[in-house]
């Protein structure tokens, strides 16, 4: 009779009933009598059967949640009403947290406060004109502090500053439970995305964590309308300008080609090289973006940089300086200005002298530069941000579902072997984290600040060359040498956090003996590491030795520890070993072998017998 019943739970579960209805067979069972030992495996097969409800339910949550960020992030790359954007954003939050009301509001810079701008599921016209201050209701602390909250019981909640008129509106609402995480462009909060409900409800760290997805998603599309729109004033701009030109003397018509073609260089997503290479065509000479440090980002040719920063680096030195055009014998250039900064200048290699259209053609090919060198940073600064948290979850060992996939769309595969670097903080802190991005984005990997260190993940690298290449390209970013400890190679989030922990312990041993500058891994440091690193772990330590030999000895049952033992408490004697062991000498001869296989060769060198009898005394002290 159970096994009958037993596959009315898979019946069940194939009908996606619901957990009540689980109770029936069991039910039955006991009302037709059945014998203390069927109820027994009927009771044991409806916990499995709810089990498995519970695990398929949670994992068609989390299609759902995925479903939907994709879907958000389509409408991302089709935007053309940011308005849309947004309450399609708002709406599918509301609709996948199952919150009664869901809502977004932005800061107001001038006035100081924030205020409503998309409502989902709110009825009361009060709570949609309500503006927040600084720092006053849930939201107001959320916008002020960028820290998400939540309160299951917001008039109850003493960590808010309650006023009457946010009190009133939220009465009015009927809203008693609210989450509200930042919206944040770098680290700048623009705004507060909510989700609420009219009972009791509290909101879980789950639920954080998607509202927190869908938060970065609105904060994006903001900044993309943005940008959009100043592009589209400098598209019209330069619009206006080939329509004056058009009317003047050849040299204007051609200024007037100009501005065409960057136009067509803009709508078809060209690059600050491209910009160069038809400015240079259209005006007749060589041209190259340099930066504000005078280096030149881009050129026509090879030989160009390095005639810009022997002959004509001071004539852009003072363009940036100034943000006026500048000329001097041969060369001409025009800042690249952003509101009020200078990010660069656009300099034109040209013997002979320009008129005033060519001028305004090379202001005008700065501005595109300028717009482009944004869009750019802009970019580079949210793929940035969102890796480098990948990486803080990897090693906090936070939302361990997920992690592969974020890492997958983040173009990373951790379950490569990973070499991992931890490296000290020296000069200019921004700087040595941009090249550390810029480094771990080139390869394929991640970088993070953690704990006052720089931690990197590269793919498929040696892990003292990951070491030096990193030590060797923040040295070259911040002008200072760079220490760094290295472990690995590491595969999947558990191995990487511990690998972490394992290079930040190298880091600090040699920090620790004086050895700045240097980088080194736990097999060049032995048991000095253990003996001078912040954190001795000793287990640690000993996997680090004995690893490959204690783990054969668990799979297969032998007892080569214990012949290693023997073998030194002998002196290295084969025969006295033999006799201790009650084995033949070649038996011992046969377990040194395998020892070899598993430690490498070398083993039984001085300067490795030491630290491997020293594992061996440890191993023994832990209890083996």
């Amino acid at each position: 009779m159970a096994g009958v019943r037993g596959t009315e739970y898979l019946e069940l579960l194939a009908r996606d009933a619901s957990p009540v209805e689980f109770e029936g067979p069991l039910l039955a069972a006991r009302t037709a009598g059945a014998d203390a030992e069927t109820v027994e495996r009927l009771e044991r097969a409806k916990t499995l059967a709810l089990q498995v409800r519970s695990v398929l339910e949670s994992r068609r949550r989390r299609e759902t949640e995925l479903t939907a960020l994709f879907e958000t992030a389509s409408d991302l790359a089709s935007l053309t009403d940011v308005d849309a954007v947004l309450e399609a954003i708002v709406r599918r939050s509301r609709q996948l947290l199952g919150s009664d009301v869901a809502y977004l509001s932005l800061n107001d810079e001038e006035a100081g406060d924030t205020y409503m701008r998309v409502t989902v599921g709110c009825s009361s016209d009060l709570f949609r004109a309500v503006r927040l201050p600084m720092g006053a209701g849930l939201g107001g602390l959320v916008a002020q502090t960028a820290t998400p909250y939540a309160s299951a019981t917001y008039f109850q909640d003493e960590r808010f500053n309650h006023t009457d008129g946010i009190d009133s509106a939220v009465a009015d609402e009927g809203i008693t439970s609210i989450v509200g995480v930042p919206l944040l462009l770098g680290r700048r909060v623009i705004g507060v995305l909510y989700a609420a409900n009219r009972t009791v409800r509290p909101f879980g760290r789950s639920d954080i964590a998607l509202l927190s997805s869908f938060a970065a998603h609105a904060a994006i599309a903001l900044d993309n309308a943005r940008l959009l729109s100043e592009t589209q004033l400098a598209l019209d701009d330069l619009r206006v300008a080939s329509e004056e030109l058009r009317e003047r003397t050849t040299s204007v018509e051609r200024a007037a080609d100009a501005h065409d073609r960057l136009l067509e260089l803009v709508l078809q997503g060209g690059s600050v090289d491209d910009v160069a290479r038809e400015v240079g065509e259209v005006l007749g000479g060589d041209v190259v973006t340099v930066g504000q440090d005078g280096t030149p980002l881009s050129g026509t040719d090879e030989a160009t940089p390095a005639a810009v920063c022997e002959r004509h680096a001071e004539v852009a030195r003072v363009a940036v300086t100034t943000s006026r055009t500048r000329t001097g014998e041969g060369v001409v250039a025009a800042p690249v200005l952003a509101g009020g900064e200078t990010l660069g200048a656009l300099v034109l290699l040209r013997d002979e002298p320009l008129d005033e259209a060519d001028r305004r053609i090379l202001e005008r090919a700065a501005l595109v530069t300028a717009l482009q060198l944004l869009f750019r940073r802009s970019v580079a600064a949210a793929e940035e941000r969102l890796r480098g948290e990948l990486l803080d979850d990897v090693l906090l060992g936070r939302d361990p579902q997920g992690l592969r996939e974020r890492a997958r769309l983040a173009g990373a595969d951790l379950d490569a072997p990973h070499a991992v670097v931890v490296t000290e903080v020296v000069g200019d802190r921004s700087r040595a984290v941009q090249a550390a991005a810029f480094l771990a984005g080139g390869h394929g990997g991640l970088s993070t600040l953690q704990e006052g260190h720089l931690v990197l993940i590269l793919p498929r690298t040696d892990p003292r060359e990951a070491a030096r290449t990193v030590s060797a390209e923040l040295r070259r970013a911040t002008g200072q040498p760079v220490t760094a400890g290295t472990a690995g190679p590491a595969r999947g989030p558990a191995e990487i956090a511990s690998a972490r922990a394992e290079a930040a312990r190298c880091l600090q041993t040699l920090l620790v003996l004086g050895r700045r500058g240097e980088v080194a891994g736990v097999e060049d440091l032995g048991f000095v590491g253990l003996l001078l690193g912040e954190d001795r772990d000793v287990p640690a330590y000993v996997a680090s030795v004995l690893g490959p030999v204690l783990d054969y000895d668990a799979q297969r049952g032998t007892a080569l520890v214990g012949t290693l033992r023997t073998y030194f408490a002998q002196g290295g004697n084969l025969s006295r070993t033999g006799s201790a062991l009650h084995v033949h000498a070649n038996t011992v001869t046969q377990r040194l072998e395998r020892i070899t296989n598993l430690l490498g060769e070398g083993w039984n060198a001085p300067e490795r017998q030491l630290e491997v009898q020293l594992a061996l005394r440890l191993h023994a002290l832990l209890g083996d």
